[in-house]
Order: structure tokens, then sequence, then C-alpha cells
């Protein structure tokens, strides 16, 4: 999921871990075919005319892999498109969106490959920095329960805060230690935390209404942090079936996508400067949709 959905992320400083990804350009290691549907791999994303995605198939072609960008208007398409065969991989979600799919629909789409992260910042119009927010101040995130959850995480991550669980992707308010921690908390409808900025410390502020409030992504006095395990959920992925976790193309593919300068620029491009590539190994990012699958069952009840 980009920042349209995510308002990441959605996503972050990030310094890149280095990724253990194979370097075959040719067809799967186990001499099937190169993808589910033949010779040619679909991908299926949300918005296809980003720039990333015709740099990405240059450059696949560079490679000698053929490659089928598949467009999709709605979120809710490409996963079962992928589990029914009639995609090879897609690139859409971040891991919180896949688990849920996941335990949804009782699945197995599994993640090989990280593209990047898209923040959620702190903004303020009174302090210049986290350190200068005075105790017993009252700081406001969003009221949605997946940006509030985010948002908690980002304050935690800031040292305003202290969750009692440690904090989960359901961290709500009543989570919130209010013994351990320095500020206060209130939830905004999210279109408002913007407009309520001279009202309060500060405010998590989606993504979408960052601009729209005369605010620049360079304004936020802090976001996600991506060494920060908690945010690993929302890092974005490529996606494929369980069973073809390994299949060696779609790993060069990844390698691809994570290294090629043109493919990089685009994805910065089409975030409006707020992505923030990142190089996670497969192994850590199955891990994490693994916990969050058990966060959400147990959620789910």
């Amino acid at each position: 999921m980009s920042r349209r959905t995510s308002s990441i992320l959605a996503a972050l400083a990030v310094v890149p871990l280095v990724a253990a990804l194979a370097a075959c350009a040719t067809p799967a290691a186990d001499g099937g075919d190169a993808g589910a549907s033949g010779d040619s791999i679909r991908i299926g994303v949300v918005g296809k005319g980003d720039p990333q995605w015709a740099a990405f198939e240059a450059a696949a072609e560079e490679e000698g892999i053929d490659i089928e960008i598949v467009d999709f208007s709605d979120y809710a398409q490409p996963n079962p498109a992928t589990t029914e065969g009639e995609l090879d991989l897609n690139q859409f979600q971040h891991i919180v969106y896949l688990a849920d799919y996941n335990v949804s629909a009782g699945e197995d789409l599994t993640p090989i490959g990280s593209t990047a992260i898209y923040p959620l910042g702190l903004y303020s119009t009174k302090y210049d920095s986290v350190k200068d927010i005075p105790a017993g101040e009252t700081v406001a995130v969003p009221n949605d329960a997946s940006n509030q959850a985010r948002g908690l995480l980002v304050l935690q991550s800031a040292g305003l805060i202290t969750l009692k669980s440690g904090g989960t992707i359901f961290s709500d308010l009543a989570d919130i230690d209010e013994a351990k921690s320095k500020v206060k908390v209130t939830a905004l409808e999210a279109s408002l935390t913007p407009t309520s900025l001279p009202d309060l410390a500060a405010a998590i502020i989606n993504n979408d209404f960052v601009q729209d409030a005369g605010l620049t992504f360079e304004d936020a006095i802090a976001q996600d942090d991506p060494t920060d395990p908690n945010a690993l959920p929302y890092v974005n992925i490529f996606a494929t079936r369980a069973e073809d976790a390994n299949n060696e193309t779609y790993k060069k593919l990844v390698e691809i996508f994570q290294t090629n300068p043109d493919v990089q620029a685009g994805l910065i491009e089409a975030s409006g400067g707020t992505g923030v590539p990142v190089q996670i190994p497969a192994k850590e990012l199955q891990s994490s949709l693994a916990k969050v699958e058990a966060d959400t069952k147990a959620h789910k009840g």
C-alpha cells in the first residue's frame, strides 16, 4: 500500500538493511516457468502510472526478464488475484494489510522483499523539537484505529508516551501508561489534526493532510523510526504465494527494484519525496508477518 492508504509511512528516515537476494535472471531454478502465467511475470499494483513502474519494466527487460504490470483501482483486488494465480506477484501493501488479508481469507501470501516505508509524522507550530515539548502538554493522534495505533507508536518512539503493552498495531488511548508518559494524548478526526495545531503542543498528521495544512513533510519533528521493530509491519512489500517464495526470478526482480537508480528515483517522485527505500531480508519480513497474523487472530478473537 502506498502513501494513499498508509498515509505513511507511511515512511521514514531509514538506513537500508542488506538483503540476501539471489542474482539469477533466468526462469525459476526448479525448471518451471518464470511466472505462474507463463514466461511473462504478472505483477499487480495500484497506480501503474507511477514513474517507478516504467523504469522497473525497462530494468527487468535489460536483465532478460519479461514482466507485465497489471493495474488495479481497488486495493481489495490484487491479493485475491495473486492467490488465484492470475498474478505472480503484487506490490501495493504493507505487512499489516497483508496479515489482515491472510487471516480473513485463510490464505498464505508471503512477503519476499521490501520496497519503501512512508513516514507518519508528528508536527508542531509551537515547538521545533520533541525535546522542547513541556511535560503535561496535549498531543493529538487520528481517531481511526489504524492510524491511531501507528501514531501512538510514533509518540512512544519519540519518548513522549509509554504504552503498557509495548505497542502493537491495535494500540489505542487506553493502552497509554499515563504515569510513565510525558504528555497527554487526545484523539481527533484525522482531517482536524492540522487545523487544531494552534491549540495543541503537537499532532500526528496523515500525509494526505500535511500540505493542505500549509506544512511540508520536512516540518515533522518526529516520525516512524524504521529501526524500531514496531515500524517493520508498515514496510511496503512484494508478495507472492507461499510455494513461490523461493522463486529465483522473483528474488531477482526484488533486487532490481531495490537497486536500480531509475526505479528508486521514480519511487521517490511518486511519493512526493516522502517514501524512503528500504532493503530488509525476506526472512525478517516473513517473521514480522507471522507475528502480525498472530496478533490479528487474537484481536479478532
